[in-house]
């Protein structure tokens, strides 16, 4: 089975393409079809340019989880709003979006996890969380295992969903709203006039619109350089699986530091590794070396690092930093980054699954995939204007937390755009922490 969204994929979108806009959002994952649905909910013009699919990259590849468990402090406010939005999201979207209110475990391998989910607690409590710490008996109540876990923490209330199901669903209940999508649209450039944005110019002609969003993912920071504005954005790769239908064992959502698992709608597994990404290394992986280092520092144990990225991802030696608005840009030389998983990862996931059920064994995959996770050095995004490139709003580098908090961060990003109060403190999120001497380094998220 390939992944259900790719280049080949028929476009279910395509416009057509207006001369005018109010707002312009650029990438059609989640982040950027919840902006769009919110914004178009309030009577706003709004185009939706995608280069390739709907959610066709990191918004239809990650876990499913909905989760408040774990989180940065700063994001937490933003992702209890979100669980409410999804809560309401099927009913709004008439669509099933897989969406179950089965919790999130995180399960202890040694007292240093435990420690940690000790410490994580008193957030839980601040935000009054039905988040709780078990011992090793009632972990093994909750899932029985062969794992040997000493505890774990777990909140009943956090949920899952189908990213490569739902976000399409919500693109689609987008465009009943309102929202002009168009696919194979990439937006070259945005198009500037007094200082300020004016458009964008993309592949099958300009827009003019006074407000854009960028929340292009792995992308954002490519094109913003190209326009002056430098963000520390690198991405690494994930490799996901899906088994065949098999016994629940769970049907939540559950982790370790060796694998974790998301119960699917179809009865079988996602199964993923619970700490492992690759890291290509690239131009900006020196670039940005000096903002990495305390994430370096705090824990590099789980990164694989490989020489170069492949041809044309955003940051391959050979892509172009700089283009002309009137020729082919990057965006459209790759459409979907579609990275090709890790084979012995798999294996060892299959392995590692059998260890802690030996009753189920080793899981046949159904399928495989990978992901290209966009991350900031502090693990937290970026929702700012951009000060040098006024009528710009940016929502990215959601560092692998964005399926769950996107619509959240949508409702949040329409209120930027629309000079409203956002009703939650940004600070952490600004663009301006990586160039005004802000320390930046992760927070004490899990």
């Amino acid at each position: 089975m390939t992944f259900p969204i790719s280049e080949a994929s028929p476009v279910r979108f395509s416009g057509p393409l207006p001369a005018a806009a109010d707002v312009v959002v650029i990438g059609g994952g989640v982040v950027g079809v919840m902006t769009a649905w919110f914004l178009a909910k309030r009577g706003v013009r709004v185009v939706l340019c995608e280069k390739g699919r709907i959610a066709g990259e990191q918004s239809s590849r990650n876990w499913g989880w909905v989760r408040q468990q774990g989180r940065d402090p700063a994001e937490l406010p933003i992702m209890i709003e979100s669980l409410s939005i999804w809560k309401g999201l099927e009913a709004e979207a008439n669509a099933d979006l897989g969406f179950r209110q089965t919790g999130v475990l995180y399960a202890a391998n040694g007292r240093k996890d435990m420690a940690e989910f000790e410490a994580w607690m008193a957030h839980a409590r601040a935000h009054g969380l039905d988040t709780r710490l078990l011992g090793r008996v009632e972990i093994a109540d909750l899932l029985p295992n062969a794992a040997g876990w000493v505890g774990g923490i777990w909140t009943a209330s956090d949920a899952r969903a189908e990213p490569w199901v739902a976000v399409p669903r919500l693109a689609e209940a987008a465009a009943r709203t309102g929202v002009t999508i168009v696919e194979n649209c990439a937006v070259r450039a945005l198009d500037m006039a007094a200082g300020r944005v004016a458009g964008v110019v993309t592949e099958l002609g300009r827009i003019s619109a006074d407000r854009v969003v960028l929340a292009g993912g792995a992308w954002s920071a490519l094109l913003a350089r190209a326009h002056g504005v430098d963000m520390p954005q690198l991405s690494v790769r994930a490799t996901v699986t899906a088994t065949v239908p098999m016994a629940e064992v769970f049907s939540g959502a559950a982790a370790d530091n060796h694998f974790a698992i998301r119960r699917r709608f179809d009865g079988g597994y996602t199964l993923t590794p619970g700490h492992f990404h690759e890291f290509f290394i690239g131009p900006d992986a020196f670039r940005h070396l000096r903002a990495f280092l305390p994430q370096i520092r705090k824990d590099i144990s789980g990164t694989r690092f490989l020489p170069a990225a492949p041809r044309h991802y955003p940051d391959a030696w050979g892509t172009p930093r700089r283009w002309a608005a009137d020729a082919e840009s990057p965006f459209e030389r790759l459409r979907i980054l579609n990275p090709d998983p890790n084979r012995a990862m798999i294996e060892r996931l299959r392995d590692r699954f059998a260890a802690a059920f030996p009753a189920l064994g080793r899981p046949k995959i159904a399928t495989a995939w990978a992901g290209m996770i966009d991350t900031m050095p502090d693990i937290v995004p970026v929702i700012d204007h951009a000060a040098a490139l006024p009528g710009l709003t940016i929502a990215t580098g959601m560092s692998g937390h964005g399926f769950g908090i996107g619509p959240g961060i949508g409702r949040v990003v329409a209120d930027l755009v629309e000079g409203r109060a956002p009703g939650h403190d940004l600070t952490r999120f600004r663009l301006s922490r990586f160039g005004d001497g802000s320390a930046v380094a992760p927070g004490p998220a899990l």
